[in-house]
């Protein structure tokens, strides 16, 4: 996959999907096809999600947005 491409799906997702709704949802299917269990689904949904909320935190408090 070429770098255009891929900054065009990245693009494409950011306006289709947020990326932590694909992280959950990424989660949720690898608990339902495969041996992920709840317990690991969770804690990749809390690290994700909160890691992320703090990186935007910041970067709302640093560029005033």
């Amino acid at each position: 996959m070429s770098e255009l491409q891929r900054s065009l799906l990245d693009r494409l997702l950011q306006k289709a999907i947020s990326r932590k709704l694909l992280v959950f949802l990424t989660a949720t299917g690898l608990m339902t096809f495969s041996t992920l269990d709840s317990e690991t689904w969770g804690l990749i949904a809390v690290v994700y999600i909160g890691g992320q909320s703090v990186v935007d935190m910041m970067k709302a408090y640093r560029h005033g947005e």
